[in-house]
């Protein structure tokens, strides 16, 4: 027992001795420098551009003009254009359908009848007036030459209808000097009125023609316009009335998109307002199909001088034309590496949602920022010579994607960040993250460069 507690304190001893000479000939820790931690930062340079701002805005396609189709009279329907289904295309001039003719055709004839007759009795009534004219110079020429001009006139002549009675004939020869008599006439004496009367039955007649054959042309319908058939209800062998709807046709040769715009930038368009008077504004609208972005031009037509009400925007109306061959391939958007020509492109579709591009006003340059690269309170993080500089700016206009801004303060070639970070400071040291295309093209060197050494045998 005493000789265990005699090696247990020997072997502790030795243990206490070992761990003073390693402590005595232990070496001092190495000192280095503290790292200072720079943060990495995403930038993108800012494009510089000059020239007129392209005033962006997104809206609707509608109709420029649209028609309800409709008879004007009424009869059964003899024939339909086999094209007047909803969404086929109609010529201008095409006939849409047509109304049986035989009572339109009966009443032309009679109303035909009516002028040749009305006609006659015009003639007959021309030539009682030049009888009566006639006869009733000639009892003026007895009373100028001294006699008697009631002398010779017998009660039951054609003149003892159309001159006074006894009693003022007496009267006016009393009166009058001697070897002259005044021959006083009723309003009837030269059947004048019943001559305008034969002349209103005739203009009667005539119009009852006009309308009858205006009828007879009505019973065709032809269409004033080339363009699609929006709807239809018609049917050959129905009757139609006047003013029933039968269906609508769309004009094709002109659309209009409705572009709201707010106010500031609506002010971006010097001219917005003097559109349409020999001053036009120059536009392009947009619309995606099979992956790929076609253009139409337009132009400014008009400009809503009400506020809309809900959004409180300025609406403009861009003009269209050639919507449905005028559209050109603008950018591809698939993967497929197919090239668009312009004669595939589609037709522009009436309600479809489209972008538009408005020139505005000219500026001697602008930046266009990413979106992400835009703080609070319209600052930018600049990086120069590896440090923050923030900068405010101002925004001439804002989309879902960038913002047109102005240089004030960028300087030459900016660089924006368009990452986060957890604090910003004027004058802060920053590095930019290397872009992943050039990174893998510097990985890809550095492999390419350690495999030939590898193979390069040793001499």
């Amino acid at each position: 027992m005493q000789r265990q507690r005699v090696l247990g304190g020997l072997i502790l001893l030795g243990a206490i001795l070992i761990a003073a000479v390693l402590i005595l000939l232990r070496s001092e820790p190495e000192e280095k420098p503290q790292e200072e931690l720079v943060p990495l930062v995403q930038a993108e340079k800012l494009e510089i551009r000059s020239g007129n701002l392209m005033v962006t805005g997104a809206g609707t396609v509608r109709a420029r003009e649209e028609l309800t189709l409709a008879a004007e009279v009424a009869g059964k329907l003899v024939y339909v254009n086999p094209d007047l289904r909803e969404g086929q295309r109609i010529a201008r001039g095409a006939t849409l359908f047509r109304i049986d003719t035989s009572d339109y055709r009966n009443a032309v004839q009679t109303a035909q009848a009516d002028v040749a007759s009305q006609s006659i009795s015009v003639l007959q009534a021309k030539e009682e007036v030049a009888l009566a004219k006639a006869e009733l110079d000639r009892f003026q020429q007895r009373g100028v030459s001294g006699g008697n001009a009631y002398a010779s006139v017998d009660s039951n002549d054609y003149a003892a209808q159309i001159l006074p009675p006894d009693a003022l004939a007496r009267k006016a020869g009393m009166n009058a000097p001697q070897g002259k008599q005044n021959i006083a006439t009723n309003g009837l004496a030269t059947r004048e009125p019943q001559l305008e009367s034969a002349r209103a039955g005739l203009r009667r007649a005539q119009a009852n023609l006009s309308n009858a054959q205006t009828s007879l042309q009505r019973t065709v319908v032809r269409a004033p316009f080339s363009g699609i058939v929006r709807t239809e209800d018609i049917a050959l062998g129905s009757y139609v009335q006047p003013g029933q709807a039968l269906g609508s046709m769309v004009a094709t040769a002109d659309y209009e998109a409705v572009i709201p715009l707010s106010e500031k930038e609506a002010a971006l368009i010097p001219q917005l307002f003097r559109a349409g008077s020999g001053n036009r504004i120059e536009a392009s609208v947009y619309s995606d199909y099979g992956g790929i972005r076609y253009r139409w031009a337009a132009y400014v037509d008009r400009v809503n001088g009400l506020l809309n009400p809900q959004t409180r925007t300025i609406d403009v109306f861009l003009r269209i034309p050639n919507p449905i061959g005028g559209g050109t391939p603008a950018a591809v958007a698939d993967n497929s590496g197919k090239s668009a020509t312009a004669s595939s492109a589609p037709p522009l579709f009436v309600g479809s949602f489209v972008d538009a591009e408005i020139t505005g006003q000219a500026l001697d340059e602008y930046a266009i920022l990413p979106l992400a690269a835009l703080r609070a309170g319209n600052q930018v993080w600049l990086v120069k010579d590896g440090k923050l500089h923030i900068v405010t700016v101002d925004i001439y206009q804002r989309t879902d994607k960038m913002a047109l801004i102005s240089t004030k303060g960028l300087g030459p070639k900016p660089v924006a960040i368009t990452g986060t970070l957890k604090v910003a400071t004027e004058g802060l040291q920053v590095r930019i993250v290397e872009p992943r295309a050039t990174a893998k093209s510097s990985n890809a060197s550095k492999a390419k460069a350690k495999t030939e050494s590898k193979a390069t045998p040793a001499k």
